[in-house]
């Protein structure tokens, strides 16, 4: 190794173990899900009221899945003895992967894990042990148990246990890999009954990638498999019963025997086996999947030297088409332990694999985009399966696998309604989901939407276009010089075409300039907007084209913000479109958190509202809360509860309270109190028997747009809450002002409030 490559990899370790020791070490724990905050709450929890839940499992053990975490819950189990690349390092060693491997459970699919280290390498002793655990569990999941014992292990397992037990580095590898040749293979023309199969590497991943392939057409008499001796054939004398079954009457003895002619080589053994010259030999458009990690079988620049036509694999993340199990296993369970699924048999994988394979052929999602930010997620040679992040795995693999449990009799618990739970899966993945539900179902209803974008060549104004084009009612119309907005859609891998798919409007050179700035004069000519101005308005400022096209009703809508400040964006905007007696009324905005949606205002336009703007403020957010479907719950919140300080801020939000009844509010409020007071009921019926409010506000009214900008900033900043907004309300939805720090799936959700 090289200095360079020695001090890079030193600081990759440092970083590491900083990683998993810092703050709480390690990466996961353990949460409570109900409330134990009361004697009654104990009494329900354990003693005596535990009991009851108790006899409901004796009386049907399926209860146990509605009465305890059973039913989401997975143990990973491994004993140590083949850790990633380390190898044989011991279950105490393998603690720091199981963990991760718990934590991508959690992460991905939201199922409950926990890492289990055994120290036993007997596998008939260890599949005991895994088997006494089926009361807990759900599901198991085997993992880095090395090979023979690993079949042995599963076998025993799944033989006498009646929950799914799934050892992924043989299956997930193989439905990853299966899913890539899918592809692979619909790219070159070819079918899995046709192709010759060159498998290096006998092991438990090769072992379970050659019986999938079979399941999936390719036939057995064309697949030669070499180990380290070379080619498995039936003159050996040293094979075990596992290798013996891919054992073929040839004259093949070395890999580069093995890959002459062959369409596909399958390397899941170690690095550098597969040479250029091997290569070579083998067919047009030769399928190359070096699995081998870190160093695949042959790096895929030198296969790509050998044969440009190549569709290559690895598992690697820095090369395109990363065979990486995290594509499946997370949402395999997922749909299995949905269902009560019994096991994971091989259609269920095979339904996998198709989801998988096909998702990679769907339009790429703006969430995917900005994991890989910089690789064009278009379908093709370097775009086989999908990547990790993509948002919509969860719901494409989970439901095609709990929908084929149920075709194959083997769901416990079947599924009353398929689409209803892809469509609750695919909610669950955007924490805004449910909440945004009712207002993506209103943008839904009204066709052609024209909504602007201000800074339309920025690649979160381009990826909600595209999102909104997808969804085939929306008319999206970019600001943006044409040509900048066309290299960034080829770069980000986007095939739609400015001025063909979607409107663009040119602030360097638009026909319309002559009557834009006419029509932003006669507005402003009274505000000391000279026409010079004006002129130099329209062609530099895309908030003020925006706005004038929405007043010219070339636009139902605008959104802008993407950068610089908020009261900057907001004088161009209330300039034009505060008309006819609308006015800029507050900001609300939106956190998704654990106990459910909570609205704040104002966070953005009133530094310091009076009384009156502060009631006006309510009954515009409560408006808007109604449009989510849900009942608003309004708190006047500031440093008092209820007379306790007489302070400026204090005075205003009880002046606002007393004004509510006569301003005709027809929804809960109540105030002036603290946020604690607020939230919890509890608290309030103490120090406030018969209050208005019941239950937890969903609305907080503060007395300042700083108070509300921290308060919002805070709880998305610790990762409390998903934000939604700012929504400008009072201008009828003509408008939206967002802030820099907006995602491309925030922008997506303001462009759904966006026109109503």
């Amino acid at each position: 190794m090289t200095d360079e490559t020695n001090n890079a990899r030193a600081a990759l370790r440092e970083d590491a173990l900083r990683y998993h020791e810092e703050g709480r070490p390690g990466k996961l724990e353990v949460r409570v899900t109900k409330p134990m905050s009361t004697a009654r709450d104990l009494s329900l929890a354990y003693s005596p009221g535990v009991a009851d839940a108790c006899l409901a499992i004796t009386e049907d053990a399926e209860a146990a899945a509605r009465y305890t975490g059973k039913g989401n819950l997975v143990a990973v189990i491994t004993n140590g003895t083949a850790v990633l690349g380390l190898g044989d390092i011991g279950a105490l060693a393998s603690k720091p992967v199981m963990e991760g491997k718990a934590a991508l459970f959690k992460k991905f699919a939201n199922i409950d894990c926990h890492d289990i280290e055994v120290n036993e390498t007997d596998p008939k002793k260890l599949a005991e042990i895994v088997i006494a655990l089926e009361p807990t569990y759900g599901a198991v999941n085997l993992e880095d148990i090395k090979a023979p014992e690993c079949f042995e292990v599963e076998r025993i397992c799944k033989e006498r246990m009646n929950i799914p037990v799934f050892h992924d580095d043989q299956h997930g590898t193989a439905i990853v890999c299966c899913a890539a040749a899918v592809n692979a293979l619909k790219i070159s023309n070819r079918k899995f009954e046709d192709i010759k199969l060159t498998v290096s590497g006998g092991g438990a991943a090769g072992t379970a990638c050659i019986k999938l392939m079979v399941a999936m057409g390719v036939r057995p008499e064309n697949i030669l498999v070499c180990d380290r001796s070379g080619v498995i054939h039936t003159g050996r004398a040293d094979l075990t019963p596992d290798k013996a079954v891919h054992a073929r009457d040839t004259d093949a003895r070395t890999l580069a025997d093995a890959v002459k002619g062959a369409d596909m080589f399958l390397g899941v053994s170690a690095p550098g086996v597969l040479t250029a010259e091997m290569v070579k030999t083998m067919a047009k458009a030769p399928i190359i999947f070096g699995l081998a990690n870190p160093v695949p079988e042959i790096m895929p620049d030198v296969a790509r030297d050998a044969a440009p036509d190549a569709l290559i694999a690895t598992g690697r993340s820095d090369y395109p088409n990363q065979v990486n199990n995290v594509l499946c296993f997370p949402f395999i369970f997922r749909g299995a332990l949905d269902v009560g699924a019994t096991e994971i048999n091989e259609e269920m994988k095979i339904a996998c694999v198709h989801a998988i394979a096909a998702l990679a052929r769907a339009p790429s999602t703006a969430e995917a985009a900005a994991a890989y930010s910089g690789e064009a997620l278009v379908f093709g040679p370097d775009y086989l399966i999908p990547n990790p992040f993509d948002p919509r795995l969860l719901s494409v693999v989970a439901t095609a696998v709990a929908k084929t449990a149920m075709e194959t009799g083997v769901a416990r618990r079947p599924l009353a309604d398929v689409e209803a739970y892809r469509r609750n899966l695919l909610s669950s993945v955007f924490r805004t989901g449910f909440a945004m539900k009712p207002i993506f179902e209103r943008a839904m209803s009204v066709p052609s939407r024209r909504i602007v974008f201000a800074e339309g060549e920025d690649e979160r104004a381009l990826r909600t276009a595209q999102s909104m084009l997808q969804d085939g009612v929306d008319k999206p119309v970019i600001i943006g010089r044409p040509n900048v907005v066309q290299d960034r859609l080829d770069k980000m891998g986007v095939r739609l075409t400015a001025g063909d798919d979607f409107e663009i409007v040119n602030p360097e050179d638009d026909p319309r300039y002559f009557e834009y700035w006419n029509s932003y004069y006669d507005l402003v000519k009274r505000d000391g907007v000279s026409t010079d101005l004006a002129k130099a308005m329209i062609r530099t400022n895309t908030t003020a084209i925006a706005a004038t096209m929405v007043h010219r009703g070339e636009a139902d809508s605008m959104i802008c913000g993407l950068f610089g400040e908020y009261g900057w964006h907001l004088k161009h905007v209330t300039e034009v479109l505060a008309r006819d007696g609308r006015h800029a009324i507050g900001a609300l905005s939106l956190l998704i958190v654990d106990s459910g949606p909570l609205f704040i205002a104002d966070t953005h336009v009133h530094e310091s509202p009076s009384a009156e703007q502060i009631v006006e403020i309510a009954l515009a957010s409560a408006e808007i809360i109604r449009d989510f479907r849900l009942e608003p719950k309004a708190a006047f919140v500031c440093n008092s509860n209820f007379g306790t300080v007489r302070q400026p801020d204090a005075e205003k939000m009880r002046r606002a309270v007393e004004l509510m009844e006569a301003a005709g509010a027809d929804f809960e409020y109540e105030g002036e109190m603290h946020v604690d007071t607020a939230m919890e009921p509890k608290i309030r019926a103490r120090i406030f028997p018969g209050s208005r409010l019941t239950g937890a506000a969903n609305l907080l009214i503060m007395p300042n747009a700083s108070a509300a900008s921290v308060a919002r900033n805070l709880l998305k900043t610790v990762g409390v809450g998903m934000g939604v907004g700012p929504i400008l309300m009072g201008l009828g939805g003509k408008a939206h002002i967002v802030t820099p720090s907006t995602t491309t799936r925030g922008l997506i959700n303001v462009a759904a409030l966006a026109g109503g």
